[in-house]
């Protein structure tokens, strides 16, 4: 058993209710460090609406959020890494809360855990081939088309944010921007690549399976009524 940490199930929501769900996990770990304090929490759920968000970079030009406002979108600017991308029902969102230390990990293998999380639910899929590679291509890839993005935020040994994995994702929705700003290179789902309807519930416990892996811990279900 490696450390503990707590599943919280969002299910479908708002992206904006995310961060804000996201903020209170936050401000509950950076309290509680110390001896015997638990790693964080892993937050799980799906977009309820189309959301177009920016991350320290930047990524959306002047008058873009306008149009893609236009589009029926919501758009907002995020203290994570990166570019800007898309969030959307169809989409698995996680966003690992966690003290980076009892883990032993440090923001660069953090990132790389994320990816392996990633590598793993395609695998358990049926797709032996998705991959990461190298910055500036943060994420994970089945050829040139990119099937989970990741951008993260770390204070203080203390992460936020996480990935998107596009299950079966309308990918209309990332036409309108360079996603991640990588010009020239194409979106994929789950769905899009085994010719078949993969939902976020069905990519939740391999998701899982393959989170305890790649970060060597225990998750725990937390229920909203135990705090």
């Amino acid at each position: 058993m490696g450390p503990r940490v707590l599943l919280v199930r969002m299910g479908r929501l708002p992206y904006a209710d995310a961060l804000a769900l996201q903020e209170r996990w936050l401000r509950r770990l950076q309290a509680a460090q110390g001896p015997g304090a638990e790693a964080g929490a892993l937050l799980l759920g799906e977009p309820a609406g189309p959301v177009y968000t920016a991350g320290l970079r930047g990524g959306l030009r002047p008058g873009e959020e306008t149009r893609l406002r236009a589009l029926g979108a919501d758009v907002r600017r995020t203290g994570r890494g990166g570019l800007a991308t898309f969030h959307g029902p169809g989409q698995l969102l996680a966003h690992p809360v966690l003290d980076l230390r009892p883990l032993g990990l440090r923001l660069r293998t953090h990132v790389a855990a994320l990816e392996s999380c990633a590598v793993g639910l395609c695998r358990r899929l049926g797709l032996p081939d998705a991959h990461a590679r190298p910055a500036p291509y943060t994420g994970v890839w089945r050829a040139e088309r990119k099937i989970c993005a990741i951008g993260v935020r770390c204070g203080r040994h203390i992460t936020s944010h996480g990935l998107a994995l596009n299950c079966c994702t309308d990918l209309a929705w990332f036409e309108h921007i360079v996603p991640c700003g990588l010009a020239g290179m194409g979106v994929t789902s789950l769905s899009e690549e085994l010719q078949r309807q993969i939902t976020v519930e069905e990519a939740m416990e391999p998701f899982l399976e393959a989170f305890e892996e790649a970060f060597k811990c225990t998750l725990t279900l937390h229920e909203e009524n135990s705090d």
